[in-house]
């Protein structure tokens, strides 16, 4: 049969899994169960719950005796390795790009991948019913982007369509139609077939599964030669040359694996028995075990500093809790998380370096569902030298605001030393690109809708290194933080709500040294929320002004590590995120802080 080969890319929520589940049902590929399912493709909790992507997944459909193998790809530029993993099994792409805000950080981010590995694209400007599209010019500008891109002649000669992925419907120039037709036939027409190699079979293992009955499943496009099922072969890896046997091959259809007997040249399969496969990986003919390139994936940007919990209320929700238990867990991570690097700077202290905090906060949100307790500190940029000059990481920041919301938004970061290099005004908005320290953009997102009163929109992806920006003035308010074990009480919240924005209510228990808040202020503020209002016979319980508190704001696990000062850690546990001082006891506190 014949083959193609795809991936959708796009900025995060342009409709690419929406896209994918309209091609399943109009390709007759999904089950009957699933028809009226939406995203299906997001099969993880994480993603379902976020409404993101965030590993890419293979499915395949067949449209007029062609299979279309799809890869389904993130669009957070945190998840980018799963991107690259994506992109080297492909032969071609469908760049979507909404009609109403055109391509956006993640744009630029995930078609420089695609142009830099030689693929053609076929553009699809989706979400045209949108009553604010502007489908010409988004056209123009995604080409404008990939002239910037530096792409060949044959990518600027790219194919486009209009999109509403969520009806289910596209089409060239002219007429709308009510189905994806010229969706499949455009890439029939102008993905090309994958081309395979004359040899012996070798594939390159791209990304991993794994069953409790097979084992682990490696996945990847055939190279070249074919393979049968039983077959011994050689995987070839950073450990040498190992002999393997295909205990099982499997192609794809739908959202399905099918069992085969033989895979053949070009196709995107799954290969289980192959103890010890890791990512980057070549699985070859025994008689020739020759490597491909491995996978080159961007370096990390960013880095957290991971110890077991060690605060009084350890123990008391989690499974695993001690360090033996959590270096395990990583060590199995670093199998299948490309991007993720896991340094042992003690026995009990793990430096994880990641994409983004994005990247690294799902993998904490994972390990805290499967009954992880830790505590993690602030995060960081991983800084390096280039030629005695040190640099650090830059974002590449879009914000879109009212106009009249603009100036605070400027000013703001201004203080984190953002340089804008683009703005443009229309219909009441300010749509403005900077580049900025990735450090810079720490905690800025809470305060970028406070400015923009919950109306501004912003994305950011990595730019480049570039010389150290020296000091920062990124957090003006400092912790509220408990001086008393116990329960708070609603009089004491009351008496001190003018001064501190809570992250607890009446009746949550806390520990000395525990963050019950935010000082509006700088500096931190000691409080002690366990003292409750003394009644007596003249001071009756009703007599007293009725005590009205403002609801407690609940920080996310990406929130509150953005809130995090140098010197506090954000205890992890599966019920539970709290805030605390890396030194608990305010005294010993004090005498560590700097005259």
């Amino acid at each position: 049969m014949e083959l193609r080969n795809i991936a959708i890319i796009a900025h995060v929520d342009h409709g690419k899994t929406t896209l994918v589940d309209a091609m399943l049902r109009q390709a007759r590929a999904l089950s009957r169960n699933l028809e009226e399912a939406e995203r299906v493709m997001d099969s993880n909790a994480l993603e379902r719950e976020r409404g993101i992507t965030i590993l890419a997944k293979n499915t395949a459909v067949e449209w007029a005796g062609v299979k279309i193998n799809i890869v389904d790809t993130p669009g957070h530029a945190d998840f980018g390795g799963e991107v690259e993993r994506a992109l080297s099994m492909v032969d071609g792409v469908l760049l979507l790009v909404d009609a109403a805000e055109g391509p956006m950080p993640q744009t630029r981010f995930v078609l420089k991948k695609a142009l830099e590995a030689g693929l053609r694209p076929i553009v699809v400007v989706n979400k045209v019913d949108k009553r604010d599209a502007r489908p010409s010019q988004v056209l123009n500008e995604t080409f404008d982007l990939m002239a910037e891109l530096g792409a060949s002649e044959e990518q600027l000669d790219f194919p486009y369509l209009y999109a509403i992925g969520r009806e289910g419907r596209a089409w060239r120039e002219g007429a709308p139609k009510d189905d994806l037709s010229d969706l499949f036939s455009t890439i029939l027409e102008h993905i090309p077939a994958p081309q395979a190699a004359e040899g012996p079979f070798q594939l390159r293992v791209a990304n991993l599964d794994y069953s409790s009955y097979l084992g682990r499943v490696a996945i990847g496009k055939v190279h070249r030669g074919r393979l049968r099922r039983n077959q011994s072969v050689a995987l070839v890896g950073l450990r040498g040359v190992r002999e393997q046997k295909a205990a099982a091959l499997f192609t794809y259809r739908g959202l399905e694996r099918l069992e085969v007997e033989e895979v053949a040249p070009g196709d995107i399969v799954a290969i289980a028995g192959m103890e010890g496969v890791e990512i980057g990986d070549t699985i070859a003919a025994r008689e020739a075990p020759q490597a491909l390139p491995r996978l080159a994936v961007d370096e990390p940007t960013v880095s957290i500093t991971l110890t077991p919990n060690t605060s009084p209320f350890a123990g008391r929700e989690g499974r695993f809790v001690t360090s033996r238990q959590i270096r395990e867990r990583l060590l199995k991570e670093l199998e299948t998380n490309v991007a993720l690097r896991v340094v042992e700077v003690t026995p009990d202290t793990f430096e994880l370096h990641g994409r983004g905090e994005l990247h690294l906060s799902v993998l904490l949100e994972t390990m805290r569902r499967e009954g992880f307790e830790m505590s993690v500190g602030q995060p960081s940029v991983l800084l390096k030298e280039v030629e005695g000059q040190l640099q650090e990481p830059y974002e590449y920041l879009v914000v879109d605001v009212p106009e009249g919301r603009f100036g605070p938004v400027m000013e703001a970061l201004g203080r984190r030393k953002a340089q804008m290099v683009h703005m443009e005004q229309e219909a009441g908005r300010i749509r403005a690109e900077f580049t900025a320290p990735a450090r810079a953009l720490f905690g800025f997102r809470a305060l970028f809708l406070s400015l923009t009163g919950g109306e501004g929109v912003m994305s950011h992806s990595f730019h480049a290194y570039g010389p150290h920006a020296g000091p920062l003035e990124i957090r003006t308010t400092g912790s509220a933080v408990a001086v008393e074990a116990g329960v708070a009480y609603a009089y004491s919240l009351h008496r001190l709500q003018e001064r501190v924005n809570f992250f607890i209510e009446p009746g949550t228990e806390v520990y000395v040294g525990m963050i019950v808040g935010e000082h509006v202020r700088e500096g931190d503020l000691n409080v002690n929320v366990n003292i409750n209002k003394k009644l007596t016979n003249i001071r009756a319980a009703g007599s007293d002004e009725n005590i009205r508190l403002t609801p407690p704001r609940r920080p996310s696990l990406e929130e509150a590590l953005e809130f995090l000062a140098p010197d506090e850690l954000l205890e992890i546990t599966p019920q539970s995120l709290r805030l605390r001082k890396r030194v608990l006891d305010p005294s010993r506190r004090k005498r560590a802080e700097p005259v």
